[in-house]
């Protein structure tokens, strides 16, 4: 598809300047630690992300929707074998793939090892838009070759991948951003979307806690699979948000990248 990847990019870029002044103009919760340093930290993240996943092109030169362009092509997986037109292609790709997400997210918290990457992303100990962008490569790379897998299996239209890719960012900055939303409209809103008050849950450094609300985009899974909790128990304002590393250390570059092979 032609000049995807700058359109995602822009669209990427447009919101998270929106989402960034919006949770700057009316935050939920105090921050905890300097602004600067955390972003530094997260940006950098987010692009050795980029390369990690540019490298992985030179080996698998088919990601996401070169994937899904080239099983169109070549009439692979489910949805090409039974022509599924587009109109019903599309909202059936978001859908699937959405779903395909909560899963895997699941998943990074129940396997170990796929939990050592995960928690760089839970070790973040104060939660905005940066937060959303904060994976360890590993789980970068590994989230890519499953997405693939599943493109080929599925056969999905590669505008309706290009589609998620743009809502699943979009979301993921939306529910991660430090939002203050009338509660009225949260509850209104979280009936399909995952927003920031529902995925802050998931951010709490109380297991059980952080063992639910999967979602990034519908919050449809997690009440069908009964992983959803409405509220903290402590709250918003006075809940802990991070893991048990409630020090200056998740916002360290080198601390962050080195955490999966940490002992503990």
């Amino acid at each position: 598809m032609e000049h995807e990847s700058l359109i995602r990019f822009g669209v990427f870029i447009t919101l998270f300047a929106i989402l960034a002044a919006a949770e700057s103009l009316a935050p939920r919760r105090r921050r905890t630690q300097p602004l600067h340093r955390r972003w530094i930290t997260n940006w950098s993240i987010v692009i050795l992300d980029a390369a990690t996943l540019r490298l992985l092109a030179l080996a698998l030169p088919l990601l996401a929707t070169g994937a899904a362009l080239d099983a169109g092509q070549n009439g692979w997986g489910i949805m090409n074998k039974w022509d599924v037109p587009l109109w019903i292609g599309i909202p059936v790709t978001v859908l699937l793939f959405d779903f395909a997400v909560w899963a895997q997210h699941l998943l990074t918290h129940k396997i170990p090892i796929l939990w050592r990457f995960h928690r760089v992303h839970h070790a973040d100990r104060d939660i905005d838009v940066t937060t959303a962008i904060r994976f360890h490569p590993v789980e970068i790379a590994f989230s890519m070759l499953l997405k693939i897998g599943l493109i080929y299996v599925l056969g999905p239209p590669a505008v309706g991948i290009a589609l998620f890719e743009i809502i699943l960012n979009g979301t993921a900055m939306f529910n991660h951003s430090n939002l203050k939303l009338p509660l009225p409209f949260d509850a209104f809103l979280r009936r399909i979307l995952v927003t920031p008050d529902m995925h802050r849950v998931h951010h709490s450094a109380r297991r059980d806690e952080h063992d639910s609300n999967y979602g990034f985009a519908l919050s449809l899974w997690d009440r069908l699979f009964k992983t959803y909790i409405p509220q903290p128990i402590e709250g918003h304002q006075k809940m802990t948000t991070g893991l048990e590393w409630q020090d200056d250390r998740p916002s360290s570059l080198a601390w962050s990248l080195g955490l999966p092979f940490f002992r503990k």
